[in-house]
């Protein structure tokens, strides 16, 4: 089973970093749903050819997040927003006061 949310998100990030090619096929299988077959039958290629350029287009996003951790980064950031929310809704400055010195000092 195609793991669509994972892709979907390393190919927000790292999706220009593909080639116009790779954009293309990733585009077409995890985002617009399109079965292998349809796509080969489209470029007039082979089915494998394009289970082998999406495969090698996969490792590419993995390589880079490996790299370069936007997406992790981003989770993390998004959790200590979570907290200032919560911090801020439960009315505990002092707490809220700290989440955001940590924010602020990353910026």
């Amino acid at each position: 089973m195609k793991d669509v949310s994972r892709i979907a998100l390393l190919f927000d990030f790292y999706g220009p970093l593909l080639t116009e090619r790779q954009q293309e096929l990733v585009r077409a299988y995890y985002l617009e749903d399109h079965s292998l077959a349809e796509i080969a039958d489209a470029d007039g290629v082979s089915r494998q050819a394009v289970h082998e350029l999406i495969r090698r287009s996969e490792a590419a996003l993995q390589e880079y997040e490996q790299r370069l951790g936007f997406i992790a980064e981003h989770h993390r950031r998004r959790a200590l927003l979570d907290q200032l929310e919560d911090a801020l809704n439960r009315a505990d400055l002092g707490a809220a006061r700290r989440i955001l010195a940590k924010l602020r000092a990353e910026a």
